[in-house]
């Protein structure tokens, strides 16, 4: 498998550290409102990233965090008139709803900023020994340019970083670049001891803690999307490799921007769409679809084409499997495993090892679907339609699509009138079918007829 890293800027083989076990640090939520569609895509797109290694037999240990002490869960729970931890327990509620939704699954660890006060303060005590923090005004700052590294993420020129860097409003830092390790608490503010006075940790040095905690001093692959390239993990780096002495991780992935109608998300645009507000119109599932169709480096454009497209995409691939299972109640004992399986699933393979490139591994999976309802309307037999089955599953499991079906049943009534109408059928008495076929559309149970037999949905 072929990495992209940012840190080489090359497709890189993927080599884990140990054999076998991979282990993967994603950046996650600040949990102070509910996920923007924005948010969603890394988490979509790491998700199959995890689903694909331990697909391939990697044991693989996910760690993704919760941010839930910062400045903006300050504000809000001011507005509010509640406690951060309120706010924040509030929110990582909403984030599993909707993480649910999009059928991401649980990491091995979602560790809380706030669990990890002691490492962060250890790293912080560690970092002024060896001269890369000082303190100054009741905070502490890392001192960047002692790195001799700092900016080789962002590949960007020292000079290039330092004219965008400035000293803010009450900071006192030796130089533009610094940033801040420790915050000195101000009245009101949530706050923990510490050897530089009453404190809170900075954003940066929370994650170079907590995956040192759960996955070691070194790790195989850091996930996050684009925007967080400069600063924070430019400075996780920084942090992580002066602290611990060798380097912080091997790959970097990030994932592309998502735009709406062609223009960046902006709430000052009015085009800011939460997960929440899109799942309402639309369901979650296609809003997953959209994030897997394309390779995840790529932009994606929000509109209400592409989240329709995603729909009947995903309507594909449900009537596929819908066949599949229709046509093995009535199909023949035996038949061959299809030489189309092998050939899908390598092509499958061949794309996701390609820089996890799920558009082309979603080309794969409609081919597939166009060989399944081929050999369906050959009168394929039930093991070619279980291995068909089979494989269909694995590899919309891979991608987490097709995660919505559910057992088809039908009450009595109606199983009786499809039975009557067959029967009229077969005497040839279609007034008296096309009678009950009306009378079942206006049930909401839509017909239809194949060579398997009667295919019912609901309208």
């Amino acid at each position: 498998m072929k990495i992209f890293n940012t840190l080489t800027r090359e497709k890189d083989e993927f080599k884990p550290i140990n054999e076998g076990e991979v282990k993967i640090y994603a950046c996650g939520p600040t949990v102070y409102n509910y996920i923007h569609i924005g948010n969603a895509r890394p988490l979509c797109v790491f998700d199959v990233l995890r689903r694909y290694l331990e697909w391939q037999g990697y044991k693989v240990t996910f760690v993704q965090n919760f941010t839930d002490i910062d400045d903006k869960l300050i504000k809000k729970a001011n507005e509010e008139g509640l406690t951060v931890p309120e706010i924040a327990e509030r929110y990582i509620k909403e984030f599993w709803i909707d993480a649910k939704g999009l059928n991401i699954r649980e990491a091995t660890v979602h560790p809380r900023a706030t669990e990890n006060i002691k490492e962060i303060q250890d790293i912080i005590s560690s970092l002024m020994e060896k001269g890369y923090a000082y303190e100054s005004g009741g905070d502490v700052y890392y001192r960047a340019k002692r790195f001799k590294d700092y900016g080789k993420l962002s590949h960007q020129p020292l000079e290039d970083l330092e004219a965008g860097a400035r000293i803010g409003v009450a900071e006192i830092k030796e130089d533009p670049m610094d940033f801040c390790l420790w915050k000195g608490a101000k009245p009101g503010e949530p706050y923990w001891e510490s050897p530089w006075g009453n404190g809170r940790p900075g954003w940066h040095i929370e994650c170079s803690a907590m995956a040192c905690r759960y996955l070691g001093k070194t790790i195989d692959i850091h996930c996050g999307g684009l925007d967080l390239i400069f600063p924070h993990h430019e400075n996780e780096i920084a942090q992580s490799e002066a602290a611990n002495g060798c380097d912080f991780a091997h790959y970097w992935m990030h994932n592309g921007f998502i735009n709406v109608d062609n223009h960046k998300m902006s709430k000052s645009l009015n085009n800011f769409f939460t997960v929440r507000d899109v799942a309402e119109k639309y369901g979650y599932e296609p809003i997953r679809y959209m994030m897997v169709a394309c390779q995840y480096r790529s932009p994606i454009n929000y509109s209400l084409d592409v989240i329709t497209q995603a729909q009947n995409s995903l309507e594909r691939l449900y009537t596929c499997r819908d066949n599949i299972d229709f046509a093995l109640k009535t199909a023949p004992d035996g038949g061959e495993i299809p030489d189309f399986i092998e050939k899908r699933k390598a092509e499958f393979i061949t794309a996701m090892d390609d820089d996890l490139n799920t558009a082309d591994a979603l080309a794969a999976i409609f081919m597939l679907v166009r060989d399944i309802n081929t050999a369906i309307a050959s009168g394929a037999g039930k093991d070619t339609l279980n291995a068909c089955a089979d494989i269909f599953d694995r590899l919309t499991g891979v991608l987490g699509l097709v995660y919505n079906r559910k057992e088809k049943s039908l009450d009595s009534e109606v199983e009786e009138l499809i039975e009557k109408r067959t029967n009229a059928r077969k005497a040839k008495d279609f007034k008296t079918a096309d009678e009950i076929r009306d009378k079942l559309k206006e049930m909401g149970i839509i017909l239809e007829d194949t060579p398997q037999g009667v295919k019912w949905t609901r309208a």
